[in-house]
């Protein structure tokens, strides 16, 4: 059966599309309806997908384009579905400074936040950012230093570091 190969790569990747997700979006329920429209399309173009060959970078650009479309989309601008801080699910084990780390991130730009995940959290370099984002190295280069200038002002502003405290 031709959908195997899908259904297996499906099932192995999908928490690792959800995390990927996550860091893009900040959003869990957000997150598991990027990997499902992302499953969605990689499914309708398994035939080309299957035999590209790196599947694992495929399928994460599609998951970036993904939510970069989304961004841009004037729905999404107008549309409230529920209120952002609803108390969205944490894992057991969280530590304060990557809590405080994954609310920053979710203040950042898309385009920003999609070059700090790719570089940062997928390990990929410059070149292969720019490929999955379209864009030139330069200008990943750009978006990553603002973002890491973003995250450390952010950051910096934090109660305990104001106050000196522990």
């Amino acid at each position: 059966m031709r959908d195997a190969g899908f259904v297996e790569y499906a099932v192995a990747r999908a928490a690792w599309l959800r995390k990927v997700a996550y860091l893009l979006c900040g959003d869990w329920h957000r997150a598991d309806d990027l990997v499902q429209v992302t499953i969605t399309k990689l499914f309708t173009n398994w035939r080309r997908a299957s035999r590209v060959g790196n599947l694992d970078g495929y399928a994460r650009a599609m998951l970036v384009n993904t939510f970069l479309a989304e961004q841009r989309s004037r729905w999404r601008r107008s549309v409230v579905l529920r209120d952002p801080d609803d108390g969205a699910a944490v894992p057991a084990g969280d530590l304060d400074a990557v809590l405080d780390l994954r609310a920053a991130l979710a203040k950042l730009p898309p385009r920003q936040r999609a070059a700090i995940v790719l570089r940062f959290y997928c390990d990929l370099p410059v070149e292969e950012v720019g490929r999955e984002l379209g864009c030139a190295p330069g200008t990943v280069k750009s978006q990553t230093a603002r973002g890491i200038d973003t995250l450390r002002r952010i950051l910096d502003t934090s109660p305990v570091a104001k106050d000196g405290g522990p």
